[in-house]
């Protein structure tokens, strides 16, 4: 019999790592748990997703965000999105216009939270209907919501200072203060579009005839008497452009030479999230312009229908998305529903924040970020970057960069 030979790893084999498998009762918080309680399988790629999380936040590295779904309709806005745009972490949002639509409901006079309610995903439709109900998955509220929506995105759309062409970006500040008025006059809670209004984060929506917003302006420009009675006019040139801008701004003139993302879910605002980077290399052929340094999303969508919403960062990578020469270590794609993993992820890095901050009090800020590098990133001011304020700015800076 011939000898045993010790097989030597392949250079295809990979890195690789202690398998930490700690017991949950030893974890003091999330962060522990998510580092050494999630050994293999679906669990390790929670680790993996956790640790990048932590990584870019730490580095200070400006973040994008892309969400798709009703994160609004179903009240995830309120649970975990506006606290993690609330901490000045994220720099703009790519989503739907339906997340802006149903972002109003709750401040509607006779809504609020108790219009909205728990349904069975699997009952009996057909007795909602007749109910006036509308279902979005397990969250149910009456259509007459929905009306009064329409009636109150009409009257803010006619108002005057619509009355012009602009991007999307503008539209959607715009209506944040009317959202914010009138979360105020019903003692509602702040939602996604008053927030960043207040935090002067543009939202964009790469699909903005997709959605109600819209709709609704339709309807005033098809009863409008002359075209001077309704002169609000969605600019789509200018919004991809300001986007183009803001990745610009992020690869030429932020300390860390480029912009991180997280996305959640896929369709037009992953998509929308992505094209910047193409736009300015292909398209204008820029030189030096580099996709994004960390790629960290959460898709159910399966790898194999070949979709975008399903295309991890290493497919990204061919289209000059995710910058190649750090995919491997800083990209993460997880096969997950991020209404699941993002309030326990959101938690975590909250909590991360709020123990560096009681650390920086007890120590002093030199101190700790000599103990503690990772806190300059997540202790950064949480005013944001306010892009929005400048946008004017920073697409003049790109006009000259490609004259």
């Amino acid at each position: 019999m011939s000898p045993t030979r010790k097989r030597a790893a392949s250079p295809g084999a990979g890195a690789r790592s202690k398998l930490s498998t700690r017991s949950v009762a030893e974890a003091a918080s999330l962060e522990e748990l998510f580092e050494h309680s999630l050994p293999s399988f679906g669990g390790a790629y929670l680790r993996r997703l956790w640790l990048l999380l932590d990584e870019a936040i730490g580095s200070g590295v400006p973040m994008t965000l892309a969400v798709a779904g009703p994160v609004t309709a179903s009240g995830q806005h309120h649970a975990w999105l506006n606290p993690l745009l609330d901490t000045g972490w994220f720099l703009l949002v790519s989503t739907t216009d339906a997340v802006c639509y149903h972002d109003g409901h709750r401040s509607l006079p006779g809504a609020g939270e108790e219009s909205f309610f728990e349904v069975p995903i699997f009952g009996d439709d057909a007795a909602l209907r007749e109910e006036e109900i509308i279902r979005i998955c397990d969250i149910g509220f009456s259509e007459g919501v929905l009306l009064d929506q329409d009636a109150f995105l009409t009257a803010c759309l006619a108002r005057e200072e619509f009355q012009r062409k602009m991007s999307g970006t503008e539209m959607r500040h715009l209506l944040g203060a009317c959202f914010a008025a009138q979360e105020a006059q019903s003692g509602a809670r702040e939602g996604f579009l008053a927030l960043c209004t207040r935090k002067s984060i543009p939202v964009f929506v790469g699909a903005p005839a997709d959605g109600s917003v819209f709709l609704n302006a339709m309807k005033l420009w098809a009863l409008a008497e002359s075209p001077a009675s309704f002169a609000f006019e969605l600019d789509l040139y200018r919004e991809v452009f300001e986007s183009c801008a803001i990745h610009w701004w992020g690869q030429m003139e932020t300390e860390s030479a480029g912009l991180g993302t997280l996305i959640l879910g896929g369709g037009v605002p992953k998509n929308f999230n992505l094209q910047p980077e193409p736009a300015l290399s292909q398209i204008f052929g820029l030189e030096g312009v580099r996709g994004y340094l960390f790629d960290i999303q959460i898709t159910t969508a399966p790898v194999s229908d070949g979709s975008l919403s399903s295309c991890p960062p290493s497919e990204a990578v061919t289209w000059g998305k995710v910058d190649p020469e750090h995919f491997s270590s800083r990209c993460e794609s997880v096969p997950g529903d991020y209404s699941m993993l993002m309030p326990l992820i959101t938690k975590a890095l909250l909590d991360k924040r709020a123990r560096l901050a009681d650390l920086e009090e007890e120590i002093g800020r030199a101190e700790l970020f000599g103990r503690h590098p990772e806190a300059r990133g997540y202790l950064r001011d949480t005013g944001g970057y306010r892009l929005y304020e400048r946008l004017d700015k920073l697409t003049a800076s790109l006009r000259s960069a490609i004259g």
